[in-house]
């Protein structure tokens, strides 16, 4: 990107109703919460509200991109520009850079001016929805639940289901085929259990528990083709620490991978998948479809040896015409080997990058605050950590753009406790950018709002599905009976 000059002359640019004070000049940028400074944005994001942490009464902060500037006036320290200003602006600023410079009179003394800071505009938008669950942080309440979907270009949150239509039941692992919104699915368990499955206007609920397999199906991955979706089958435990940094513990006691046939309904797996030896886990198809990556463990005594429990990076071929495995599981990162655990890798859709996360031992890493992100160059295998992306706190769950320039990814970084969404632009070479929250029309919104946003999914519009259409799949049906074949 260009770089960006900052000059005086944008506070007397013409403005969107307020006029910024001169102020005195100081040497230091401001503290804003969130925090926006620096940040890679895409060109059709909502615009950032944040508060200036200065405690000034009165503040006020000018944007300004080559002959496009706002002048916006704080709100109780808030700042948020209109939507028609700031949609002008990213306009202009698209490819290159814009300025922000506050102006503010703390405690009521004479007025300052601090340093600039940039927001830079990438030339790629990003995709225009966001799915996600939102639940109580501890994971034993889910009593108030719903997935839902928020457009990224504005404020708009609606409900894709919530719990209450289906007997307040838990919901979870929504998926969407290539990031197509009409193509997805997402379990229910408890009350009315089953999968449900959405493509276009046609609703099926799946009874997907068999005799064969240890559980129902569980976690997802869509085949691009869309006629099959790769799950794991888990038997989940979880329990709570009495004094450790990580609060919650979720393990398996065993698991498995197999591939669900949509049109012929049935689950095929091979042994190389579905051992007792190993713990498998958390499949995910490559864009191409020719390969079926997933999580694999040496089986231990559980839950006694937790901790001992250690996920490589795993990959077998896949024949989508014959519905046959490879006869060999290549080992594409040895975690184990380096005492460490890898989970939920996802592979760009240009299929050049596949980003997971990398944490102390086992797979559920979202309660564990040593996890990171990690990136594998898949055209030579080296491997990196996102280290702009990463915090102190936990980085777990991720998904990518339709065009591999952005992810989403939840982490606590913020208070340790709740799941945020964050953003974060990919470059061609696969480094990270400064992630930036997902903007809110109220700045303090994620200091009040006491869910945790699970799961974040881009995809590329809205789901049409009815949530009324969906509930009443999910208590009328009696779903279909699946069959297993072992190949």
């Amino acid at each position: 990107m260009k770089s960006i000059l900052y000059p005086v002359l944008a506070l007397t640019l013409a403005s969107c109703g307020a006029t910024a004070p001169e102020g005195r000049p100081v040497d230091r940028q401001p503290g804003i919460t969130p925090d926006y400074a620096g940040v890679v944005i895409p060109p059709n994001i909502a615009p950032l509200s944040f508060a200036i942490d200065d405690g000034a009464d009165e503040s006020y902060a000018v944007f300004a991109s080559g002959p496009v500037s706002i002048s916006v006036k704080a709100r109780r320290g808030s700042v948020r520009p209109s939507a028609a200003a700031w949609k002008k602006l990213l306009a202009e600023a698209r490819g290159d850079s814009i300025s922000v410079i506050i102006t503010s009179r703390p405690g009521g003394g004479e007025w300052v001016r601090y340093a600039p800071f940039a927001l830079h505009v990438a030339s790629e938008p990003v995709d225009p929805y966001i799915a996600y669950r939102l639940i109580e942080p501890v994971y034993s309440l889910w009593n108030n639940m719903g997935i839902y979907q928020r457009n990224v270009a504005n404020y708009d949150q609606t409900a894709i289901i919530e719990n209450r239509m289906s007997g307040k039941n838990c919901m979870n692992c929504h998926s969407f085929c290539m990031q197509d919104p009409s193509k997805m699915l997402f379990h229910m368990r408890e009350t009315y259990p089953g999968t449900i499955m959405v493509d276009g206007q046609e609703i099926e609920k799946l009874n997907t528990g068999t005799s064969e397999t240890i559980s129902p199906l569980v976690y997802p991955s869509w085949h691009p083709s869309g006629r099959y979706v790769a799950f794991s089958v888990n038997q989940t435990l979880q329990s709570f620490h009495h004094n450790d940094r990580n609060r919650i513990e979720v393990f398996d006691g065993a698991s498995d991978v197999v591939v669900y046939d949509v049109e012929r309904r049935q689950i095929v797996t091979t042994s190389r998948l579905f051992s007792p030896d190993a713990f498998e886990t958390f499949p995910t198809f490559s864009p191409d479809g020719q390969t079926l990556y997933f999580c694999s463990a040496t089986a231990r005594d559980m839950p006694h040896s937790f901790k001992d429990v250690k996920y490589s990076l795993c990959s077998i071929a896949f024949d989508a015409v014959e519905r046959t495995f490879g006869d060999a599981v290549d080992t594409l990162y040895n975690a184990a080997a380096d005492g460490r655990s890898a989970s939920f890798p996802r592979v760009s859709p240009d299929g050049h990058f596949l980003l997971y996360t990398l944490s102390g031992y086992g797979n559920f890493s979202i309660w564990h605050a040593d996890a990171d992100l990690y990136m594998i160059d898949l055209s030579d295998g080296v491997i990196r950590p996102l280290r702009a992306a990463n915090s102190p706190e936990v980085e777990s769950y991720h998904s990518w753009s339709s065009n591999s320039r952005w992810i989403v990814f939840s982490s606590r970084r913020g208070d340790g406790l709740y799941t945020r969404p964050y953003i974060a632009y990919i470059n061609g070479d696969g480094e990270a950018s400064k992630p930036f929250l997902l903007p809110q029309k109220d700045a303090g919104f994620y200091h009040r709002f006491m869910k945790s946003y699970n799961i974040p999914e881009f995809i590329t519009g809205p789901v049409e599905a009815s949530a009324r259409r969906l509930a009443l799949a999910a208590r009328d049906s009696e779903g279909t009976d699946l069959t297993f074949i072992m190949k």
